[in-house]
């Protein structure tokens, strides 16, 4: 499975921030309409501008409007990312966007028959297949971690990435989690016992584009919040593409 990348933008120094994988759109904010009452000989006000804005209500700033930003660090992601068109950009409620649980049958999963048997055994609480929240089996509900790749493909929100030579270390916002990916040449182990996040390692293939692969996770976890299942065997390739100084 290759996960589905977000594109993630660099947050300021005084804000918590993180960058965009996929979806959203731009929201317009517009000033107040002049008040009532104008005296006849006074000139119109001219109309407002509009102005664009991020999910948060902020005015979109000319990084994000396309002006160049500092080159990329080599063999760095490290920062403090959030979704570059704002918090829903991130939210994956129905799973990754270019492969969404909508019920179009060219989004289908290419399950096994022990998978689609795994398939019918979820009850999400959204997506077509939904049922009421009392009825689901969605296994946080038991109180367990997402586990991977679902905090990857849901509520992903602020970010923040460090580097050391031998591992880089992922702190989520949602779930207060985090997330070692090995860097330092190791294989993956041959029979990991699963973990819920599994075992990662990464390797930089390029000076910007580090790949990650990850084995051994837990299969009670689901893929997504639409209920997609994944067996023990499921192998996972992240790529990491810092674009330049703000952008991954």
């Amino acid at each position: 499975m290759e996960k589905v990348p977000t594109v993630l933008r660099r947050s300021a120094a005084s804000r918590f921030v993180l960058a965009a994988l996929i979806f959203s759109s731009l929201a317009r904010a517009q000033t107040a309409p002049p008040q009532s009452g104008t005296p006849k000989d006074q000139k119109a006000a001219p109309a407002p501008v509009p102005v664009d804005v991020d999910g948060w209500g902020r005015p979109i700033t000319a990084d994000v409007k396309g002006e160049k930003t500092a080159p990329a660090p080599r063999h760095d992601i490290s920062g403090t990312w959030e979704p570059a068109n704002g918090p829903l950009d991130g939210g994956g409620f129905l799973g990754a966007k270019a492969m969404p649980e909508d019920g179009k049958p060219e989004h289908r999963l290419p399950y096994t028959p022990l998978g689609i048997e795994a398939y019918s055994r979820t009850k999400p609480s959204i997506g077509p297949r939904m049922v009421l929240p009392a009825e689901t089996n969605d296994p946080v509900n038991n109180c367990d971690p997402q586990g991977f790749p679902r905090e990857d493909l849901f509520q992903l929100r602020e970010t923040q990435i460090f580097q050391t030579p031998v591992k880089v270390v992922i702190l989520y916002q949602f779930d207060r989690i985090w997330r070692v990916i090995w860097a330092d040449g190791r294989e993956l182990p041959k029979d990991p016992e699963p973990r819920w996040f599994g075992y990662s390692v990464g390797k930089w293939v390029d000076d910007y584009t580090l790949v990650v692969q990850t084995s051994g996770t837990d299969e009670r976890t689901w893929l997504d919040l639409v209920g997609r299942p994944h067996s023990g065997e499921l192998r996972a390739e992240e790529r990491f593409h810092r674009v330049d100084h703000d952008h991954l």
